[in-house]
């Protein structure tokens, strides 16, 4: 299977950058950003070669859901098989062209299904120097969380990644089923950002930007599991999920996020925070399934006022 992908190679030589969009098939900020990225950069003034894959997940896309009709998750079935099901094979085509880049960008949103604070994450490669490198490119992309996780997940295209040693992040903003115009500019403002920390191209002016830039909330949890949203305050049960925190806020441990109740909401059941932090990731579709996240708590250490601080985090 080959991905529907455009290159574009510089004038003069450089690293190959991979940025890719919509591995998910409900996540349409990335694909608009990477979109705009294709007419954006300029070959003479481009250092090396740069890949753009707007949408790695067509089949989930033209169904408008997160998963092809195999059902499989593309970022948790990584290195994939060539002759596997249709998202086993994608999986494949996705490895391969990370395995040829020197670094990698995967862009993400919260889906249909959730809204995610604006953060640029990665693994906590056990190579310090290539570990240093993915903390440079995540300062550089310029969102206000930073997140570095659990080094040992697997299935996903930074896992690919990691075992080729090519230096990779991660980018998640928003989500909700829309495209956010705020969105897409911090995609197309961050991976230029990057490309001049890489100097495959001249450094933007600090001055065009359209806000003024505020340090980074900096989180590395190497704990196992870190990183994976999808385990963190399951459903008890499948229903109309009411959230009782916003995106953004601080929750205490103990506290009621949210609940899920029957149809005819008589019969309520109450989720409560594990543990005191930010909320960074919340269901916001009124269905849930049994088992689904409805929320992520990021432990801050105290960084929370720092959060209230910034702007990108006053627009979700």
């Amino acid at each position: 299977m080959e991905l529907t992908l455009h290159q574009i190679t510089g004038h003069q030589p450089g690293p190959h950058l991979l940025i890719t969009g919509g591995v998910h098939g409900d996540e349409f900020e990335p694909m608009a950003a990477i979109r705009q990225l294709i007419g954006l950069i300029r070959a003479e003034l481009l250092c090396g070669r740069v890949t753009l894959v707007p949408v790695v997940n067509e089949p989930a896309f033209r169904l408008g859901r997160r998963t092809a009709e195999d059902g499989l998750d593309l970022a948790r079935t990584c290195p994939g098989r060539p002759d596997g099901s249709v998202t086993e094979r994608i999986a494949h085509a996705l490895s391969s062209l990370i395995r040829s880049a020197d670094y990698y960008i995967d862009l993400h949103t919260g889906g249909t299904r959730l809204r995610v604070l604006p953060l640029v994450g990665y693994m906590l490669h056990p190579d310090a120097a290539l570990l240093n490198v993915q903390r440079q490119m995540a300062h550089a992309f310029g969102l206000p969380i930073i997140w570095g996780t659990d080094p040992n997940l697997n299935g996903r295209s930074l896992s690919v990644a990691r075992d080729a040693n090519v230096p990779a992040i991660y980018a998640e903003y928003h989500g909700g089923g829309g495209c956010d115009q705020l969105g897409v500019e911090a995609y197309v403002r961050g991976c230029i950002q990057v490309m001049a920390h890489l100097a495959m191209i001249t450094a933007p002016d600090p001055h065009s930007t359209s806000r003024p830039a505020a340090a980074p909330i900096v989180i590395e949890d190497g704990r196992p599991e870190s990183g994976h949203m999808q385990i963190n305050h399951p459903a008890p049960c499948e229903g109309f999920f009411e959230p009782a925190v916003t995106l953004g806020q601080f929750a205490e441990k103990g506290q009621v996020l949210g609940s899920v109740s029957d149809l005819l909401g008589a019969k309520r059941v109450p989720i409560q925070a594990a543990h005191a932090g930010i909320v960074l990731v919340l269901h916001t579709f009124a269905r849930v399934d049994d088992g689904a996240s409805v929320a992520v708590i990021l432990e801050t250490s105290g960084q929370e006022s720092g959060l209230a601080r910034s702007p990108a985090i006053l627009d979700s």
